[in-house]
């Protein structure tokens, strides 16, 4: 899960911290559900943005 002591995630971080694809992970940030922004030519998810985008995930109940 994602790790409370860090500010922001690279891609590959953010990949690894929640099993999402790295396709599903840009195509999250490019119809605006993932906040993202760059450093240079680095993506970065701030943690408090990864945080709120997997709370607005639904939840999946059991049948």
């Amino acid at each position: 899960m994602l790790q409370a002591d860090k500010l922001s995630y690279t891609i590959s971080e953010f990949v690894k911290a929640t099993g999402i694809a790295r396709t599903q992970v840009f195509a999250h940030i490019k119809r605006g559900r993932l906040k993202a922004c760059k450093s240079g030519r680095r993506v970065l998810i701030r943690a408090a943005d990864a945080q709120a985008f997997l709370d607005s995930l639904p939840v999946r109940k059991a049948a």
